[in-house]
């Protein structure tokens, strides 16, 4: 695991140093450059040593000196490629370094590599016969990648901040990624904070050319839900997703450093845990909880279960809120874009406990969009049967008549996601899901920053997600929205800044290559049957984890918002002029206070957005000083 950053064109060694300081909390454990001065090509990498910490040093060049290449990530399928590569005639340095298999493959492959891999991945590969760059980043978006066009060149990094640190990198502010970052909570590929830095989207390679700068993203995958044809008989199916999840966790479990397991006690991170404990014994894995003060929120029960039932060393710690109040601006601080999911902080706090006693850490994402675990999917057809037959006068007396409803702060508390529902039925299908997900309606977004906006255009992604899809149901279209959307933006980038923070290395073994393609093989009554979610992930884990944790009702590693929004000590009156309208701030702020609307998600918002602020030096500071 790595942070990379680097340039082609105008700037110096002092730029790249810059860069790759912004990142030494990716890498800590070691950093290198390599120069082309011919071609004025600067590369950079921070790591943490993971695998072959003798023989994994980067940059890493080829024997002959024709390729270079920088790389944050993990390939879990090197092996074998090695193997591949070994039998086409290529010759490795080193003993079981995946960065070298870049290196060779992509001798071999070119710009197909990235479809060989395996992993969790961004990677910049110097061509210095063909002068050009080939980036790569993983299907998911695991591992993130920036970049930015700049006269007479371009500069990419893992973080933002790197790719500001060079001298050539504007930084005025992006208005429109500020409206989509309040109808979203987070900047949807390639929009970013700024408006001249881009983010390369999951699933898309770069080509640069290293003479002129150019660059092209390209997309060489997406997932697509493509149901097999031949009906197959479900225990068929439930063991070889049993195999499928078994096999991805042990790949997942390759490291030379210590290892362990994120357990909150639902299905998926109960899964990971009992498949690992079968690969490398009970005895040997430590697992990680982080319990809450507020019962509605507190999953430690189960999770003490599992690890009683599997085994392993368990570790716990609590999440006090007066404690987390303390801990919070720091961590929206070091957030390298502002981000409106609140359970990074539960996450970071999870990751700096596990972080004593361990390097690497697995955990259950990918599992609620591969197999349909949100609530939403149990929405859908409800939601479908009320758009058809409520006029849309009725459904403004039903709205209002929810407003009027007691407020709870409990986990996922009824009135909360009536309220929702109702907020999203407003639209059309292809809205729904981001609507009501979305921290600010259409209208609140447009007056608090003085913009006129339409829906069509704050949700354009989420809409072309939902309109290119294949899919036949709402139920399917609702998966690929999450698979291809809501996980790569905003899951995994919160878990990924949560774990880096620490110098933690997060994998997920749901986002297996064979696995996923396994999941979109699967008719859709086998993700969704009737009321129950995740149906035939359920029947396959029957007889590894207990029954309870199999049938338990689903809860999601949220916070006590409501509470931390109120008592946070947040510097809700700092200046904001010019930026938001203060009248219009005003009104949602008081809508909060006075329980006539819920804004919870959009105060957090804008409070990651002013700690961020303080942290860079941007027009955004400039507004926010």
């Amino acid at each position: 695991m790595c942070g990379i950053a680097g340039f082609v064109g105008p700037g110096s060694a002092k730029d790249l140093d810059r860069m790759l300081y912004a990142i030494v909390h990716r890498g800590p454990d070691d950093g290198g450059t390599f120069v082309d001065p011919e071609t004025r090509v600067f590369l950079g990498a921070r790591r943490l040593a993971v695998i072959d910490l003798s023989g994994g040093r980067q940059p890493m060049v080829a024997e002959n000196g024709d390729l270079v290449v920088v790389f944050n990530g993990e390939i879990y399928n090197h092996l074998e490629l090695r193997k591949d590569l070994e039998a086409a005639g290529c010759r490795f340095a080193t003993d079981h370094s995946d960065t070298e298999v870049l290196l060779h493959g992509y001798r071999l492959w070119q710009d197909a590599l990235p479809e060989k891999l395996n992993g969790m991945f961004a990677f910049a590969i110097y061509d210095k016969a063909a002068r050009r760059l080939f980036l790569a980043r993983d299907r998911f978006g695991e591992k993130p990648l920036y970049y930015a066009q700049c006269p007479g060149g371009i500069v990419f990094g893992s973080d933002l901040s790197a790719v500001t640190s060079h001298t050539n990198v504007a930084t005025d502010f992006n208005i429109m990624g500020l409206q989509k970052y309040f109808a979203y909570g987070f900047f949807p590929a390639p929009s970013t904070v700024f408006k001249d830095v881009r983010k390369l989207p999951h699933g898309h390679s770069l080509k640069i050319d290293a003479l002129s700068g150019k660059a092209v993203a390209i997309p060489y995958w997406r997932y697509a839900l493509h149901p097999d044809p031949r009906p197959r008989p479900e225990g068929e199916l439930s063991e070889e997703l049993r195999s499928l999840l078994s096999s991805a966790v042990e790949k997942r479990l390759m490291s030379d450093v210590p290892i362990g397991i994120f357990l909150s006690g639902g299905l998926d991170s109960s899964a990971v845990a009992a498949f690992a404990a079968r690969k490398i014994g009970a005895d040997r894995l430590n697992t990680f909880c982080l319990g809450f003060d507020d019962p509605s929120y507190d999953e430690s029960k189960f999770a003490r279960q599992v690890a009683e039932v599997i085994g392993c060393r368990h570790f716990e710690t609590h999440l006090c809120l007066e404690h987390a109040a303390e801990a919070l601006p720091g961590i929206l601080e070091s957030l390298d874009e502002p981000l409106g999911d609140p359970s990074i902080l539960p996450t970071y706090l999870l990751c700096r406990f596990a972080r004593r006693r361990v390097t690497v850490a697995l955990g259950g994402d990918g599992g609620d969009e591969l197999f349909a675990g949100y609530d939403p999917f149990l929405a859908l057809q409800p939601a479908r049967l009320y758009a058809s037959f409520i006029p849309s006068a009725v459904h403004l007396a039903i709205t209002k008549l929810a407003e009027r409803m007691a407020r709870s702060s409990r986990y996922m508390a009824l009135d909360f996601k009536l309220r929702r529902a109702l907020r999203g039925l407003r639209h059309r299908a292809a809205l729904w899901n981001p609507v009501w997900l979305s921290p600010l309606e259409p209208e609140e977004i447009s007056e608090l920053l003085e913009q006129p906006v339409s829906a069509e255009e704050l949700y354009a992604e989420a809409i072309a997600a939902w309109d290119e899809s294949n899919a036949k149901s709402d139920i399917d279209r609702s998966v690929e929205f999450y698979a291809n959307f809501y996980l790569p933006e905003a899951v995994l980038t919160k878990s990924d800044r949560a774990s880096m923070m620490v110098s933690l290395e997060y994998r997920a073994p749901f986002l297996d290559k064979d696995l996923v393609a396994f999941a979109c093989s699967l008719p859709s009554d086998m993700r969704l049957r009737g009321r129950e979610r995740k149906y035939i992930l359920k029947r396959s884990l029957q007889g590894i984890l207990p029954k309870t944790i199999i049938q338990r009702r689903k809860k999601g590693f949220g916070i006590p918002l409501t509470r931390i929004v109120k008592t946070d000590g947040v510097p809700f009156g700092d200046s904001l002029s010019g930026l938001l309208n203060d009248e219009a701030l005003e009104r949602l702020r008081a809508q909060h206070r006075s329980g006539i609307k819920d804004q919870r998600l959009f105060l957090w918002c804008l409070m990651s957005l002013i700690y961020f602020g303080r942290q860079r030096p941007s027009e955004l500071s400039a507004v926010l000083k």
